[in-house]
């Protein structure tokens, strides 16, 4: 089915069209890398044709302009991390971005999770699952496809109630500032150790989880980073963390801004157990977790059921929703929605059509979903089922996104629930002729 929502309104949005048949959007999936364990994100420094993919279990591969996958890895932080589950786990290496000026600093970013050092605070944080680190490191200057470990600086760290959801995309918007996805601290809905009795994480503006968080890493301040002098609740440190850019969010997770337009934030927010959505984040924007999933109101108490009303004034809605096939099984179509990129690529009929998926429409099985989303002129966004035509049987497990310096879209893929085995791919989304 094709749900129609409205978009850019400043009040949660209500179904503004009918339900339309499903349209059929063809692509192929050209394999570009594999022999991978678990790759959450692929990128490219600015102006530079490698590719860098991060494993989950903590190095960093380079897919090179000819389409090898170097055997040395950039990068291997493995014995830095929390120790991972090899049958699923959220932690681990999760993100990675390049400096805007990489080509002459050398300064890359990476995201990880590392054993929590309860010191200090003993009776708050001893059963809390781990720390993660946004660490700035520079190339070796022996050889440009090796990191120099011991360069390394963390720009910003947060200690995490629960292993799961973390978030931790990191990338530089267009205004050379870097920005953080965080996850509400884990568990399930936004409640328990870590989090906040009365509101959830999501809405406690004194909390960093449930955010977008903008900071500057040209600056050496409180933290590693300095604030942004233009972020939405700068000086209003009673209240609010000067970090934060957005708020209400549950686990976005993988954001992408757009190569074209406006550079839009687009970013996949992973609900509960009723329904996905994909929000573009705005300055400031509350996104209504725990008091909405995606367009409904929600009460943590009672996950799946939806109170007809809730406190939700000024609250953005998602662009797009669908149902979650673990409380919702009637035509769901996933369980957590894995965002990904706006098309700007040489495909002209694909241009500024924004490809995502779901990781899967059960836990025990793979069965990946890829979508495509359209903007009209009416500003409202449609969502297509995309088939693969040169593949029979379910997808892998979609774990990312990614974009190369050329607007191309790839699909990250895993065979396996969990960051183990060696049998993962990467592919290059093209038509299917």
């Amino acid at each position: 089915m094709v749900l129609k929502l409205c978009s850019g309104a400043t009040a949660l949005a209500i179904v503004c069209g009918a339900l339309s048949p499903a349209m059929a959007f063809d692509v192929k999936l050209e394999e570009v890398a594999s022999g991978l364990i678990h790759p959450l994100a692929m990128v490219s420094p600015p102006g530079d044709d490698r590719r860098f993919i991060i494993q989950q279990n903590g190095f960093i591969k380079i897919l090179t302009k000819d389409g090898e996958v170097l055997e040395e890895p950039f990068l291997d932080i493995s014995t830095k991390l929390v120790s991972l589950l090899s049958d699923f786990d959220e932690e681990g290496l999760l993100g990675l971005a390049f400096h805007p000026d990489f080509a002459t600093n050398k300064k890359f970013y990476v995201a990880y999770t590392v054993p929590i050092n309860p010191q200090g605070d003993l009776g708050k944080k001893l059963w809390w699952a781990h720390t993660t680190y946004v660490s700035e490191m520079t190339v070796s200057e022996d050889d440009p496809n090796v990191a120099n470990t011991s360069s390394e600086r963390i720009v910003n760290q947060l200690d995490w109630p629960q292993f799961n959801h973390n978030g931790h995309w990191i990338a530089f918007g267009p205004d050379k500032m870097l920005y953080i996805s965080t996850g509400d601290g884990g568990y399930a809905n936004d409640w328990g150790i870590g989090h906040n009795p009365e509101i959830g994480n999501g809405q406690d503006l004194l909390s960093p989880h449930g955010k977008i968080l903008r900071i500057n890493v040209d600056e050496d301040g409180e933290g590693g980073h300095g604030i942004p002098a233009d972020n939405p609740f700068v000086g209003q440190a009673d209240s609010a963390l000067p970090e934060i850019w957005a708020y209400g969010l549950r686990n976005p997770w993988r954001c992408s801004f757009d190569m074209g337009g406006t550079n839009e934030l687009f970013c996949g927010d992973v609900q509960q157990n009723s329904y996905e959505e994909v929000s573009i984040i705005q300055k400031g924007g509350n996104y209504g977790w725990r008091v909405m999933e995606a367009n409904h109101c929600f009460d943590f108490l009672a996950p799946n059921e939806h109170p007809e009303d809730c406190a939700k004034t000024d609250m953005i809605a998602p662009i797009l929703e669908y149902k979650n096939c673990t409380a919702k099984p009637d035509g769901c179509e996933g369980i957590s929605v894995t965002g990904g990129y706006v098309y700007r690529g040489s495909h002209k009929d694909w241009d500024g059509k924004y490809f995502f998926g779901d990781w899967s429409k059960s836990f025990g099985a793979m069965d990946g979903q890829l979508f495509v989303a359209t903007k009209g002129a009416d500003g409202s966004w449609t969502k297509e089922n995309v088939k693969v035509t040169n593949m029979d049987g379910p997808l892998p497990y979609v774990l990312a996104f990614a974009q190369d310096n050329a607007g191309e879209v790839y699909l990250l893929s895993a065979v396996s629930t969990g960051p183990a085995g060696g049998l993962d791919k990467i592919y290059k989304i093209v038509p299917p002729s």
